[in-house]
């Protein structure tokens, strides 16, 4: 078995010195955080109760009194 080579200041910056598509993977999991946040609204907004809450405040607020 080979030994690894050691890891010094200047082999570390050439490992992971390049940045390259990291600004991609922080879109794509970002992207994919909101995707999930998206559905958990979806599936809140669909239940009747917050329907109902959502409608009366609505009522509220357009009413003049």
């Amino acid at each position: 078995m080979h030994a690894l080579p050691p890891l010094d200041r200047r082999r570390a910056a050439s490992l992971f010195g390049d940045e390259t598509g990291a600004a991609t993977a922080e879109y794509a999991i970002t992207t994919m955080a909101a995707v999930a946040f998206a559905g958990l609204l979806v599936v809140i907004m669909r239940s009747d109760e917050v329907r109902g809450i959502l409608t009366d405040l609505v009522r509220r607020a357009l009413t003049v009194a």
